[in-house]
């Protein structure tokens, strides 16, 4: 099975070297790897010249949902995976995943669990992100459970749900993520099989206001979504009322 690797970046050079390291060491060899320059102002340039080996494509700075797009329609594989520039995959990843699709050929889509490492140490998950695995839409429907650098999936899906909202500068996986698991089941492969690094500057993952965004979210796909209507009205509900009382306190 050859799969695809996007990696989108925005002045991450030395990360960026590291995430693509992790690639090169896989035990499933990976077919293509394509980072997106979203823009980047330092020498992020230079990384054609670090592994020749790489497709490396540079943008107008658009945003991460914009740089995904453009990687996953230069793919020339079926099977399509995300490596944020943050992050970094545990060698065994792709070949876990590969055998989790090639074991269960109706699912196309999966993910799996992470370590979260955070300014060189690693930290406990809070309990709302755990990977249960039972139903990905319901574990995803108030928080972003899904790390796009873990998942691994299908053109087909694209192809029936569409590509990343390009408006959403952040949660634009949390939208996509949503659309997918109202219709379609989505795998999970229960180990830490990739690290997930945060503690460094500008990390959009630390947005101000993400719950505001993610009603807005919500209120989209109440409208375009064909399933599971009554459990996103139920989250826009408590999130508005939520936000309502938070409100109220801060003006008491």
């Amino acid at each position: 099975m050859d799969v695809s690797v996007v990696i989108p970046t925005y002045n991450r050079y030395t990360l960026l070297k590291r995430a693509i390291n992790s690639l090169l060491t896989q035990t499933h060899p990976v077919d293509e790897i394509i980072v997106v320059d979203d823009g980047s102002t330092d020498n992020t340039k230079d990384i054609k010249k670090d592994f020749p080996e790489i497709i490396y494509i540079y943008q107008k700075n658009s945003g991460v949902s914009a740089a995904r797009n453009v990687g996953i329609k230069r793919a020339k594989n079926e099977w399509i995976t995300f490596l944020d520039s943050d992050d970094e995959w545990h060698q065994e990843k792709l070949q876990k995943q590969v055998a989790f699709h090639q074991n269960n050929p109706k699912i196309l889509m999966s993910y799996t669990d992470e370590v979260w490492i955070r300014n060189g140490q690693k930290v406990k998950i809070p309990k709302k992100y755990r990977k249960i695995g039972e139903d990905a839409f319901v574990e995803n429907l108030s928080y972003c459970n899904i790390a796009p650098s873990s998942v691994m999936m299908h053109k087909k899906l694209f192809e029936k749900f569409g590509l990343f909202d390009e408006s959403l500068r952040v949660c634009e996986d949390y939208d996509m993520w949503l659309r997918i698991s109202s219709e379609e089941e989505i795998g999970l492969i229960p180990e830490k099989l990739i690290n997930k690094y945060a503690g460094h500057d500008e990390q959009l993952g630390f947005s101000k206001d993400m719950d505001l965004l993610r009603i807005e979210i919500l209120k989209k796909n109440l409208l375009q979504t064909k399933k599971r209507k009554k459990q996103i009205e139920t989250e826009l509900n408590a999130k508005l009322f939520n936000r309502s009382k938070v409100k109220k306190e801060h003006n008491k």
